[in-house]
C-alpha cells in the first residue's frame, strides 16, 4: 500500500512539474502572432493604418515599459510583464497608460479572459519585452534603409531567393551573376527566357512580370561593371 501511494505521489509530482515546464516553454512569438496580430501590428519597425483596431505592439511595449512605476531599474521588465498579464484579462480605464485621445480612438481593450491562458500571456509578454527593444528597432531600421536603397532588380533577387544559388562574382550552386551576364551579354531576351523557364537545377520563375524580369536582368548585367 505504501509503495502504491509513493508511486502515485511521484507520478502526480512528475505530471505537475511537466505541465509547469511545458507552460514555461511556450513559444511567445508564435502565440503573439496567433493571439494578438489580428488587432495589433507586430512589425518592427511598426506599420500604421487608418482603420487599425489597436496601436502597434511596439508602441504598446515602449509605453508600458516607460510608464511602469518601479523602485529599481531591474524591476522594470518583470513589472511590465505582470502588467500585461493582468491588463489583458482585466482591462480598465484606471489601469490604462494610454492618453485620452488614444483611448477615444481605439477604445478600451476587450478582456481576453477565456481566449488566452495566464501561461500563454506570460510567454507572450516575455517575448514582447525581449523583441520590441530600442536596439532591435534600430537594427531593423538599418536593414530597412539598406533595403530601400537597393535597386528594384536587387530587391527582386532577394525576394525570389536568387542569392541562395548565385553571388555577383562567386559560383555557388549556380554560376555567378557575372558569368551569367557575360554569357547573355549580347541577348537580353535569352537571359529573360532562361530566368522565366529555368533549366538544369534552376526552377522556372513564371511568376515574374515582364517589368520584374527587366529589372532583374539590369541587376545581373550590372555585375559586368564591377
Amino acid at each position: 500500500m505504501y509503495f502504491k501511494l509513493l508511486l502515485l505521489g511521484t507520478l502526480l509530482t512528475f505530471t505537475a512539474c511537466n505541465e509547469h515546464h511545458q507552460s514555461k516553454n511556450l513559444d511567445g512569438e508564435k502565440l503573439l502572432k496567433e493571439k494578438c496580430s489580428s488587432c495589433h501590428n507586430i512589425d518592427l519597425p511598426p506599420k500604421t493604418f487608418e482603420d487599425e483596431k489597436a496601436p502597434p505592439m511596439m508602441a504598446v511595449v515602449f509605453h508600458v515599459r516607460n510608464f511602469t512605476e518601479i523602485n529599481v531599474e531591474s524591476q522594470r521588465v518583470p513589472k511590465a510583464i505582470e502588467f500585461v498579464k493582468d491588463y489583458a484579462l482585466y482591462p480598465s480605464i484606471s489601469k490604462a497608460f494610454c492618453d485620452k485621445e488614444s483611448l477615444k480612438s481605439y477604445g478600451l481593450m476587450p478582456s481576453q479572459k477565456g481566449l488566452v491562458s495566464e501561461d500563454e500571456l506570460e510567454a507572450i509578454a516575455v517575448y514582447m519585452f525581449e523583441h520590441f527593444t530600442q536596439e532591435n528597432l534600430e537594427k531593423e531600421q538599418r536593414v530597412l534603409r539598406k533595403y530601400n536603397a537597393m535597386t528594384q532588380g536587387e530587391k527582386i533577387a532577394i525576394k525570389n531567393n536568387c542569392l541562395g544559388c548565385h553571388r555577383v562574382e562567386k559560383d555557388l550552386m549556380g554560376p555567378s551573376f557575372k558569368k551569367i551576364a557575360d554569357k547573355y551579354k549580347n541577348d537580353e531576351q535569352k537571359l529573360k527566357t532562361a530566368i522565366r523557364n529555368g533549366g538544369n537545377k534552376m526552377p522556372p520563375y513564371t511568376n515574374l512580370s515582364d517589368k520584374e524580369l527587366q529589372d532583374l536582368s539590369k541587376f545581373i548585367y550590372r555585375s559586368l561593371k564591377k
